[in-house]
Protein backbone atom coordinates (compact mmCIF):
# COMPACT_ATOMS: atom_id res chain seq x y z
CA UNK A 1 0.00 0.00 0.00
CA UNK A 2 1.71 3.28 -1.16
CA UNK A 3 1.00 5.97 1.99
CA UNK A 4 1.98 8.59 -0.77
CA UNK A 5 -1.44 8.29 -1.79
CA UNK A 6 -3.30 9.10 1.53
CA UNK A 7 -5.41 12.23 1.85
CA UNK A 8 -6.59 14.17 5.13
CA UNK A 9 -10.24 13.59 5.92
CA UNK A 10 -11.42 15.68 8.82
CA UNK A 11 -14.58 14.67 8.51
CA UNK A 12 -13.63 11.07 9.91
CA UNK A 13 -12.43 13.45 12.79
CA UNK A 14 -15.48 14.73 13.22
CA UNK A 15 -17.48 11.46 13.37
CA UNK A 16 -15.32 9.93 16.05
CA UNK A 17 -15.63 12.84 18.37
CA UNK A 18 -19.53 12.37 17.34
CA UNK A 19 -19.54 8.75 17.97
CA UNK A 20 -17.37 8.92 21.56
CA UNK A 21 -19.98 11.63 22.99
CA UNK A 22 -22.99 9.49 21.54
CA UNK A 23 -22.15 6.18 23.16
CA UNK A 24 -21.80 7.79 26.60
CA UNK A 25 -24.80 9.87 26.14
CA UNK A 26 -27.09 6.08 25.50
CA UNK A 27 -24.56 3.93 27.06
CA UNK A 28 -25.69 1.09 24.73
CA UNK A 29 -25.69 -2.90 26.22
CA UNK A 30 -23.07 -4.88 24.57
CA UNK A 31 -23.85 -8.74 24.48
CA UNK A 32 -20.25 -10.56 24.31
CA UNK A 33 -19.49 -14.29 23.62
CA UNK A 34 -15.99 -14.36 24.01
CA UNK A 35 -13.18 -16.55 24.87
CA UNK A 36 -12.22 -16.89 28.81
CA UNK A 37 -8.48 -15.24 27.98
CA UNK A 38 -10.02 -11.84 27.92
CA UNK A 39 -13.56 -11.20 29.61
CA UNK A 40 -11.90 -9.30 32.09
CA UNK A 41 -10.25 -7.31 30.12
CA UNK A 42 -12.93 -6.64 27.48
CA UNK A 43 -15.39 -5.37 30.06
CA UNK A 44 -13.56 -3.42 31.97
CA UNK A 45 -12.59 -1.68 28.44
CA UNK A 46 -16.22 -1.24 27.47
CA UNK A 47 -16.88 0.25 30.78
CA UNK A 48 -14.14 2.46 30.93
CA UNK A 49 -15.45 3.79 27.45
CA UNK A 50 -18.73 4.52 28.67
CA UNK A 51 -20.77 1.31 27.25
CA UNK A 52 -22.57 -1.40 29.42
CA UNK A 53 -21.15 -4.85 28.97
CA UNK A 54 -22.43 -8.19 29.74
CA UNK A 55 -21.22 -11.43 29.04
CA UNK A 56 -23.72 -14.18 28.25
CA UNK A 57 -22.88 -17.64 26.48
CA UNK A 58 -26.36 -19.47 27.30
CA UNK A 59 -29.04 -20.41 24.94
CA UNK A 60 -31.79 -19.79 26.83
CA UNK A 61 -31.28 -16.08 28.14
CA UNK A 62 -29.79 -15.08 24.56
CA UNK A 63 -33.27 -14.52 22.62
CA UNK A 64 -34.23 -12.18 25.36
CA UNK A 65 -30.55 -10.93 25.96
CA UNK A 66 -30.38 -9.64 21.90
CA UNK A 67 -34.25 -8.36 22.33
CA UNK A 68 -32.94 -5.26 24.41
CA UNK A 69 -29.06 -5.32 23.48
CA UNK A 70 -27.38 -2.68 20.95
CA UNK A 71 -24.94 -5.70 19.64
CA UNK A 72 -23.54 -8.60 19.67
CA UNK A 73 -19.97 -9.58 19.86
CA UNK A 74 -18.95 -12.97 18.92
CA UNK A 75 -15.13 -14.02 19.76
CA UNK A 76 -13.84 -17.52 18.75
CA UNK A 77 -10.61 -17.51 21.02
CA UNK A 78 -11.24 -20.40 22.84
CA UNK A 79 -13.44 -22.28 20.46
CA UNK A 80 -14.84 -26.11 20.84
CA UNK A 81 -17.76 -27.95 20.34
CA UNK A 82 -19.78 -26.20 22.89
CA UNK A 83 -18.68 -22.74 22.15
CA UNK A 84 -19.73 -23.35 18.48
CA UNK A 85 -23.36 -23.51 18.65
CA UNK A 86 -24.16 -21.05 21.25
CA UNK A 87 -22.32 -18.69 18.68
CA UNK A 88 -24.55 -19.72 15.63
CA UNK A 89 -27.71 -19.16 18.14
CA UNK A 90 -26.60 -15.91 19.18
CA UNK A 91 -26.19 -14.43 15.66
CA UNK A 92 -29.33 -16.23 14.85
CA UNK A 93 -30.89 -14.19 17.67
CA UNK A 94 -28.81 -10.83 17.12
CA UNK A 95 -29.94 -11.43 12.87
CA UNK A 96 -34.27 -11.81 13.93
CA UNK A 97 -33.70 -8.47 16.35
CA UNK A 98 -31.99 -6.71 13.65
CA UNK A 99 -29.00 -6.56 15.41
CA UNK A 100 -24.99 -5.91 14.56
CA UNK A 101 -23.06 -9.07 14.68
CA UNK A 102 -18.91 -7.98 15.45
CA UNK A 103 -16.80 -10.94 14.54
CA UNK A 104 -13.61 -11.20 15.60
CA UNK A 105 -12.22 -14.41 14.02
CA UNK A 106 -9.33 -15.46 16.41
CA UNK A 107 -6.67 -17.45 14.69
CA UNK A 108 -8.62 -18.25 11.68
CA UNK A 109 -5.96 -19.92 9.39
CA UNK A 110 -4.52 -21.39 12.28
CA UNK A 111 -6.74 -24.58 12.22
CA UNK A 112 -9.33 -25.68 10.05
CA UNK A 113 -11.92 -25.93 13.10
CA UNK A 114 -11.38 -22.14 13.31
CA UNK A 115 -11.10 -21.45 9.35
CA UNK A 116 -14.79 -23.24 9.27
CA UNK A 117 -16.25 -21.42 12.44
CA UNK A 118 -15.41 -17.57 11.15
CA UNK A 119 -15.78 -18.46 7.54
CA UNK A 120 -19.88 -20.16 8.48
CA UNK A 121 -20.41 -17.20 11.06
CA UNK A 122 -19.69 -14.11 8.91
CA UNK A 123 -22.11 -15.53 6.39
CA UNK A 124 -24.73 -16.51 8.37
CA UNK A 125 -24.23 -12.73 10.32
CA UNK A 126 -26.99 -9.80 8.33
CA UNK A 127 -25.19 -6.76 9.65
CA UNK A 128 -21.34 -8.19 10.02
CA UNK A 129 -18.52 -6.20 11.16
CA UNK A 130 -15.28 -8.37 11.12
CA UNK A 131 -12.24 -7.03 13.08
CA UNK A 132 -9.08 -8.99 13.14
CA UNK A 133 -5.12 -9.02 12.47
CA UNK A 134 -3.97 -9.01 8.99
CA UNK A 135 -3.02 -13.04 8.86
CA UNK A 136 -6.88 -13.65 10.40
CA UNK A 137 -8.33 -11.08 7.49
CA UNK A 138 -6.58 -12.74 4.88
CA UNK A 139 -7.36 -16.44 5.68
CA UNK A 140 -11.13 -15.42 6.05
CA UNK A 141 -10.97 -14.20 2.77
CA UNK A 142 -9.54 -17.69 1.79
CA UNK A 143 -6.38 -16.07 0.65
CA UNK A 144 -3.23 -18.10 1.98
CA UNK A 145 -2.14 -16.29 5.42
CA UNK A 146 1.29 -16.24 7.46
CA UNK A 147 0.28 -17.13 11.06
CA UNK A 148 2.13 -18.54 14.58
CA UNK A 149 -0.94 -19.36 16.68
CA UNK A 150 -3.10 -16.24 16.98
CA UNK A 151 -0.58 -13.79 16.34
CA UNK A 152 -0.03 -12.09 12.67
CA UNK A 153 3.41 -12.57 10.92
CA UNK A 154 1.46 -10.36 7.73
CA UNK A 155 0.99 -6.79 7.91
CA UNK A 156 -1.52 -4.75 7.75
CA UNK A 157 -0.93 -3.68 4.56
CA UNK A 158 -0.83 -6.74 2.90
CA UNK A 159 -4.26 -7.52 3.71
CA UNK A 160 -6.07 -4.86 2.83
CA UNK A 161 -7.52 -6.44 -0.98
CA UNK A 162 -8.93 -9.23 1.15
CA UNK A 163 -10.58 -7.28 3.27
CA UNK A 164 -11.99 -5.39 -0.24
CA UNK A 165 -13.13 -8.66 -1.06
CA UNK A 166 -14.57 -9.61 2.31
CA UNK A 167 -16.63 -5.88 2.55
CA UNK A 168 -17.77 -6.90 -0.76
CA UNK A 169 -19.09 -10.22 -0.12
CA UNK A 170 -20.46 -9.80 2.85
CA UNK A 171 -21.50 -6.28 2.45
CA UNK A 172 -19.47 -5.82 5.60
CA UNK A 173 -16.94 -3.32 7.22
CA UNK A 174 -13.64 -5.01 7.79
CA UNK A 175 -11.28 -3.74 10.73
CA UNK A 176 -7.77 -4.52 9.76
CA UNK A 177 -5.53 -4.04 13.24
CA UNK A 178 -1.77 -3.76 12.90
CA UNK A 179 1.01 -1.16 12.65
CA UNK A 180 -1.28 0.87 10.52
CA UNK A 181 -5.19 0.07 10.91
CA UNK A 182 -7.33 -0.12 8.20
CA UNK A 183 -11.16 0.10 7.88
CA UNK A 184 -12.49 -1.04 4.67
CA UNK A 185 -15.74 -0.77 2.95
CA UNK A 186 -16.43 -2.13 -0.70
CA UNK A 187 -15.93 1.94 -1.45
CA UNK A 188 -13.76 2.85 0.88
CA UNK A 189 -10.42 2.53 3.05
CA UNK A 190 -9.40 4.60 5.83
CA UNK A 191 -6.04 4.16 7.29
CA UNK A 192 -5.30 5.34 11.23
CA UNK A 193 -1.99 5.52 12.62
CA UNK A 194 -2.21 6.00 15.89
CA UNK A 195 -1.31 3.42 18.48
CA UNK A 196 1.73 1.80 20.27
CA UNK A 197 4.15 -1.01 19.08
CA UNK A 198 3.82 -1.58 23.08
CA UNK A 199 0.00 -3.00 22.70
CA UNK A 200 0.88 -6.00 21.12
CA UNK A 201 2.26 -7.69 24.29
CA UNK A 202 -1.08 -7.13 26.52
CA UNK A 203 -3.22 -9.71 25.82
CA UNK A 204 -6.53 -9.72 24.41
CA UNK A 205 -5.79 -5.81 22.98
CA UNK A 206 -7.30 -6.77 19.99
CA UNK A 207 -10.34 -8.28 21.75
CA UNK A 208 -11.00 -5.39 23.32
CA UNK A 209 -10.77 -3.67 19.80
CA UNK A 210 -13.48 -5.81 19.03
CA UNK A 211 -15.59 -5.21 22.26
CA UNK A 212 -15.33 -1.51 21.43
CA UNK A 213 -16.17 -1.94 18.03
CA UNK A 214 -19.60 -3.55 19.26
CA UNK A 215 -20.26 -1.08 21.40
CA UNK A 216 -19.96 2.01 18.52
CA UNK A 217 -22.09 -0.12 16.36
CA UNK A 218 -24.67 -0.48 18.87
CA UNK A 219 -25.08 2.81 18.80
CA UNK A 220 -24.68 3.71 14.80
CA UNK A 221 -22.68 4.07 12.26
CA UNK A 222 -18.84 4.75 12.05
CA UNK A 223 -18.45 1.65 14.49
CA UNK A 224 -15.35 0.48 12.78
CA UNK A 225 -13.91 3.72 12.65
CA UNK A 226 -14.76 5.31 15.75
CA UNK A 227 -13.85 2.10 17.85
CA UNK A 228 -10.45 2.08 15.99
CA UNK A 229 -9.72 5.43 16.80
CA UNK A 230 -10.53 5.51 20.37
CA UNK A 231 -8.52 2.61 21.11
CA UNK A 232 -5.20 3.61 19.08
CA UNK A 233 -5.12 7.27 20.65
CA UNK A 234 -5.62 5.79 24.30
CA UNK A 235 -3.11 3.10 23.61
CA UNK A 236 -0.81 6.15 22.75
CA UNK A 237 -1.48 7.88 25.87
CA UNK A 238 -1.27 4.79 27.97
CA UNK A 239 1.96 4.08 26.98
CA UNK A 240 3.39 6.95 26.99
CA UNK A 241 2.89 6.65 30.84
CA UNK A 242 4.00 3.08 31.18
CA UNK A 243 6.86 1.07 31.84
CA UNK A 244 5.71 -2.21 30.19
CA UNK A 245 2.55 -3.69 29.81
CA UNK A 246 1.91 -4.34 32.58
CA UNK A 247 1.22 -0.82 33.30
CA UNK A 248 -0.14 -0.19 30.08
CA UNK A 249 -2.95 -3.05 30.83
CA UNK A 250 -4.20 -0.33 34.27
CA UNK A 251 -3.22 2.94 31.91
CA UNK A 252 -5.43 2.14 29.04
CA UNK A 253 -8.16 1.99 31.28
CA UNK A 254 -7.46 5.51 32.69
CA UNK A 255 -7.27 6.89 28.90
CA UNK A 256 -10.19 5.72 27.52
CA UNK A 257 -12.52 6.96 30.92
CA UNK A 258 -10.64 10.23 30.28
CA UNK A 259 -10.62 10.36 26.91
CA UNK A 260 -12.56 13.86 25.44
CA UNK A 261 -12.60 15.62 22.20
CA UNK A 262 -9.55 18.10 22.41
CA UNK A 263 -7.96 15.09 23.03
CA UNK A 264 -8.98 13.18 19.86
CA UNK A 265 -8.61 16.52 17.94
CA UNK A 266 -5.06 16.53 18.95
CA UNK A 267 -3.74 13.13 18.79
CA UNK A 268 -5.93 11.40 15.85
CA UNK A 269 -4.18 10.58 12.50
CA UNK A 270 -6.59 9.38 9.89
CA UNK A 271 -6.23 8.88 5.96
CA UNK A 272 -7.95 8.22 3.45
CA UNK A 273 -6.42 5.35 0.67
CA UNK A 274 -6.99 6.56 -2.55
Amino acid sequence: MNTDTYSQVPAQVQAVVDALQLLRDQKPLVVNVTNYVVMNNTANALLAVGASPIMAHSREEMAEMMGFAGALVINIGTLDSNWLPRMIHAVEQANANKKPVVLDPVGCGASQLRTKASRDIAALADNLIIRGNASEVIALAGEQAQSKGVDALDSSDAAVNAARHLATEHLCTVVISGATDYVVTKDSVIALENGHEMMPFVTGMGCSHTALTGAFAAIGENAGLAATAVLGVAGEIAAEKSAGPGSLQLNLLDALYQLDETILRERLRIRAVN
